[in-house]
């Protein structure tokens, strides 16, 4: 009971942020990061299959993290909220601008094909602010904070509207595009029809992040970080481990090397969530 009280707190607080995000503000939005600012904030995670590099996308930009080296920033200042990498050098995005901007504070879709050098917008621009995309059988799936709507697109142009509800985040079924996992304000629900319905998965734990990286295998992380992992869709959990958390973004590259963001760190595991190092501090 706890614990599903604390997710509703979290999902209305991400609410509400959505929100304020339409508004004016300072900092990022005019371009100008807070002085000394590097890489914080991290809102989403992905590994580049052309050359295995580590990216985290953040508040102050895209950022790619070599091994044992510093955070270097690619492309411009944006507050990049949804990302996902799609294929090789190619990832989509949305978020805010960076600088002031006719088309309005949301970037709607947009896609880098040069590993976020540069970027264009696809659709949607000033409207939509994706806060979870994801691009599997060549369909991309995101959930729009400002409709509090997931809408799909075959094209990344032209898109369909599917369930209407507050959400934290969600995964498509590697197998099989009709079929999402999606975490709620009623807790871990299941759509067997392209995110149109949902229904709950009772005896789920209470996940704020959940990851489908193969097919038969799902991985997710509570508000403590406790990290759990589901081989039957979702039906049955095991935990796994924990790490010091909260968890801010979660990335799982197969059932066994997963990455999560907290507010210090980036963390690694190779063992499917059972331990972690730190990969990358963060400021």
């Amino acid at each position: 009971m706890r614990a599903r009280l604390y997710q509703n707190l979290l999902l209305a607080a991400a609410v509400l942020m959505a929100s304020a995000c339409a508004a004016p503000s300072t900092g990022v939005r005019d371009g100008t990061p807070p002085s000394g600012t590097t890489l914080a904030h991290v809102h989403g995670l992905g590994v580049d299959p052309a050359d295995g590099m580590l990216y985290a996308a953040s508040h102050y930009g895209l950022f790619k993290l070599p091994p044992g080296g510093a955070p270097e920033r690619v492309g411009p200042v944006q507050d990049v909220m949804g990302f996902t990498v799609a294929g090789p050098g190619h990832f989509l995005a949305s978020g805010h601008p960076g600088t002031p901007s006719d088309a309005g504070p949301h970037l709607g879709l947009i896609e880098t094909t040069d590993a976020g050098q540069t970027w264009r917008n696809l659709s949607l621009g000033g409207a939509a602010d994706f806060h979870a995309l994801e691009a599997k059988h060549d369909v991309v799936f995101g959930y729009d904070s400002q409709s509090r709507q997931i809408l799909t697109s075959a094209d990344k142009r032209s898109w369909e509207p599917r369930a209407r509800l507050a959400l934290r985040d969600f995964a498509v079924d590697p197998a099989r595009p009709e079929v999402l996992i999606a975490n709620t304000a009623d807790g871990l629900t299941r759509s067997a029809d392209g995110g149109a319905t949902f229904t709950p998965l009772p005896d789920a734990p209470d996940l704020v992040f959940v990851e489908w990286p193969a097919t038969g295998t799902l991985l997710g992380s509570d508000p403590n970080n406790t990290l759990y992992l589901s081989t039957d869709g979702g039906g049955t959990w095991t935990r796994q481990g924990q790490a010091p958390g909260p968890p801010g973004a979660f990335a799982a590259i197969s059932p066994t090397e997963l990455y999560i963001a907290t507010e210090s760190a980036i963390l690694y595991s190779s063992e499917g969530g059972r331990s972690f190092t730190v990969r990358q501090p963060l400021s």
